[in-house]
């Protein structure tokens, strides 16, 4: 298994794995500190416009920032969202994680089935034992093809 040259997999002794991730440019943490900031900068602009007179700056401030932080809130749930498939022995896992729901699929090495969906775009589709996982989301819809070949061929290396 050791000839094999992946381009999605980080080989690990007799296992791999293919760890496919959102391209998330700011993480929840670095999210947090933005919208405290954006509070602290919003809330005393409005503060400032309170003791003017102008006492509806503030109440729209806060109406802001909660619309702010409800969108920062959906964003920050799903930045860590993925998928890891790892080729252990004579199983294969497959793990989907999206809004912090964990989603667990285990197959016999030997009956998986590697298919690209129907449609140019679509995902990649892993069966066996009658059950049917999609993988690929995070991968750019060019690239999937490859990454079907890619787990075809490793599947099939023993």
């Amino acid at each position: 298994m050791t000839n094999l040259v992946f381009r999605f997999a980080t080989v690990q002794g007799q296992n791999i794995q293919w760890f496919l991730r959102r391209n998330c440019s700011v993480t929840p943490y670095q999210l947090g500190w933005l919208y405290a900031s954006l509070c602290a900068v919003s809330l005393s602009i409005g503060a400032a416009f309170w003791f003017q007179g102008a006492t509806l700056v503030l109440p729209f401030a806060w109406i802001e920032l909660v619309a702010v932080g409800a969108a920062f809130a959906v964003y920050a749930r799903h930045a860590t969202d993925g998928e890891t498939i790892r080729l252990a022995g004579g199983q294969l896992v497959v793990e989907l994680e999206s809004g912090g729901k964990l989603q667990r699929s285990e197959f016999r090495r030997e009956w998986v089935r590697v298919e690209p969906g129907a449609a140019d775009n679509s995902l990649i589709e892993l069966s066996a034992h009658g059950r049917t996982v999609q993988v690929g989301r995070y991968v750019r819809p060019e690239l999937r093809s490859q990454l079907a070949s890619e787990i075809r061929m490793a599947l099939r290396s023993a």
